[in-house]
């Protein structure tokens, strides 16, 4: 029924002629309007004559798989409810948060004055470097934290000089595809999810672009340790026969993202042909659910091998598993289906509980060896494994799974616990502990004592060594520890990401303070007249020189100190129900219903 009627023949005439009117207006600016829909705003003129975009490809895929076309699953809720805050305890949060970006700050203006543009600045010496291809790793790994932190100015001027990189030249002899990718790629995508800057879209798609054609092998494997120069003359090449499981499994993140954000299919298909390679052969492996340490891209085999572990080089491959899910709504069942094969083998033959003075719950995530059906532990634990416990909260939230949401909380602890128990309140690189017997795990001296001089046999000549009190008073051990190798502290993240994702998840006080003990104690250690700098030895107490390296990657202030930050931000800033993190710490839009 009309809203007016008209009330006489004239009006009906009235309001035909405006009607005719309307319609002539529309028609002819329709006949003037483009016909085509306009290109998006990251495909500019000089995108067409880009060096990687007319490079000729020697293997072409045969067909490029679509993306996902499915709605997106309704995941349930990562965040726990926000915990409630007293006007005191805001006044904290808000000074420490105040402190991180002080710190980052500092080491901003320095990497400005100093190494601009350069890869990663020398803390010490104030010197240069250019380790991951000459193209600015720390500006661009920074430019997402400079937007969290609100630092406007600073991130303008930075997507200002980011839009100058040229990923055309370097002076690399070979290129770490992975490296580059978590970096690059994922630092241009984050910073445009969270800014909508399109400039930052257009290097996304250049460094996508060059990735692509570390693809161009026969069976389209990539290259992960890419002579770009030999692909840049267009020379063939073929995807190695051994590489690391890490380099060649986490690329799906940074390519599926740009995919969804350019609506060309050819980076998600290209990084899906990995996926789906790995996941028919993830049960046939010595150690079913789990993928060995060093794999074929060459003759894509992913299944033989008999070291296992979810640290180095082995870590973002399973990382990955749920946050792909989280990231395309769960469009693609295949990544919960590894997820859940992946972890219910980790949870049965990595994890460990430590023998600790104090019989602390804890856990620790080991290697393994599997021959002949026999699986051996090897009880080492590493700062970098310390993402687990992140990783099995949000795989367990995401998927209900319940064993992994308490595992999950131990391995924290754990982390947590092995900062504490070091004189400087920092966890070396890698270290040993003894795992309690399967049937009780009380504190026992004299067990803790063998097992150290047990380890120290297996690394030095037997009829030299001293008794079990010598090595511990050599090698600075604290109680619990049967040896630890690799001293250093070198600015990692892993165990503040996990805090990080703890806390949203559960909201507990107690790991506010932890991040703050962390955050000072690293820092008090770290701390340089310029920035901070990766140290040699944290077993020395604070009176002691710990041994500036004079190294910061850019994943200190990409990663370590977002993680610091974001612990003390709003609880809604970058909620983990609408982001996901890359391995490099860049948030990612999740795909939502």
């Amino acid at each position: 029924m009309p809203l007016i009627r008209p009330r006489s023949s004239a009006g009906i005439a009235l309001i035909t002629i405006l009607l005719l009117l309307v319609y002539l207006w529309t028609s002819s600016t329709s006949i003037t309007s483009p016909t085509t829909p306009s290109p998006p705003l990251w495909r500019t003129p000089d995108y067409e004559s880009y060096f990687w975009t007319t490079l000729p490809i020697n293997y072409p895929p045969k067909e490029i798989r679509p993306l996902p076309t499915s709605s997106p699953l309704k995941f349930p809720k990562i965040q726990s409810p926000p915990p409630s805050e007293s006007p005191s305890a805001l006044k904290t949060r808000l000074s420490r948060q105040a402190a991180i970006k002080s710190v980052f700050s500092k080491c901003w203006a320095s990497y400005k004055r100093h190494a601009w543009k350069a890869d990663e600045l020398a803390p010490v010496s104030g010197s240069r470097k250019n380790p991951f291809g000459g193209w600015a790793a720390t500006l661009v790994d920074s430019l997402d934290t400079l937007w969290l932190m609100g630092m406007k100015p600073e991130f303008d001027e930075a997507v200002a000089a980011a839009s100058s990189i040229d990923f055309t030249t370097t002076d690399l002899a070979e290129v770490n595809v992975f490296e580059t990718t978590i970096r690059y790629l994922g630092g241009f995508l984050s910073a445009h999810d969270l800014s909508g800057d399109a400039r930052l879209l257009r290097k996304a798609v250049e460094v996508g672009e060059m990735l692509y054609r570390a693809f161009d092998t026969p069976n389209r494997m990539p290259i992960t340790r890419w002579d770009i120069h030999a692909a840049m003359a267009g020379k063939k090449q073929v995807a190695p026969a051994g590489l690391l499981v890490a380099e060649i499994g986490s690329l799906s993140m940074e390519f599926t993202r740009l995919s969804m954000l350019t609506r060309d299919p050819k980076w998600f298909d290209a990084v899906q042909h990995i996926t789906e390679g790995m996941a028919s052969q993830q049960n046939s492996t010595a150690l079913p659910g789990l993928w060995p340490l060093v794999v074929s891209a060459q003759d894509q085999v992913f299944n033989v091998g008999d070291a296992f572990t979810l640290g180095a080089m082995a870590d973002s491959v399973y990382e990955y598993l749920p946050k792909m899910s989280a990231l395309t709504g769960g469009q693609l069942p295949i990544y919960r289906e590894m997820y859940e094969a992946a972890m219910a083998a980790a949870l049965k033959h990595n994890l460990f509980r430590p023998m600790t003075p104090t019989n602390e719950d804890i856990l620790v995530s080991g290697s393994v060896k599997a021959e002949n059906g026999v699986v051996t532990l090897d009880p080492q634990g590493q700062h970098l494994v310390c993402f687990l416990g992140g990783l099995l909260t949000l795989g367990g939230k995401l998927f209900g799974r319940q064993q992994d949401l308490d595992a999950a909380r131990r391995l924290v602890d754990g982390c947590v616990w092995t900062y504490k128990a070091l004189p400087r309140g920092i966890m070396p690189e890698t270290f040993y502990m003894l795992p309690c017997p399967s049937s009780t795990c009380a504190w026992d001296e004299q067990s803790w004592k063998k097992g150290v001089l047990d380890r120290a046999k297996k690394n030095a000549d037997e009829a030299s060594l001293p008794d079990a009190d010598a090595v511990i008073a050599r090698d600075r051990l604290p109680k619990g520890f049967t040896s630890i190798p690799d001293r250093r502290y070198i600015l990692r993240p892993e165990a503040i990401e996990s805090v990080f994702v703890s806390y949203r998840a559960t909201a507990d006080p107690s790991l506010v303070e932890a991040a703050w003990d962390m955050f000072t104690a690293i820092n008090a250690t770290t701390s340089t007249r310029l920035a901070n700098s990766a140290v040699w030895d944290v077993t020395l107490p604070m009176d002691k020189d710990a041994g500036m390296a004079d190294s910061m990657e850019s994943f200190w202030m990409g990663e370590t100190l977002k993680y610091f930050y974001l612990v003390f931000a709003d609880w809604d800033e970058v909620s983990l129900d609408e982001w996901v993190f890359n391995t490099e710490a860049h948030p990612l839009r999740r795909l939502l219903p």
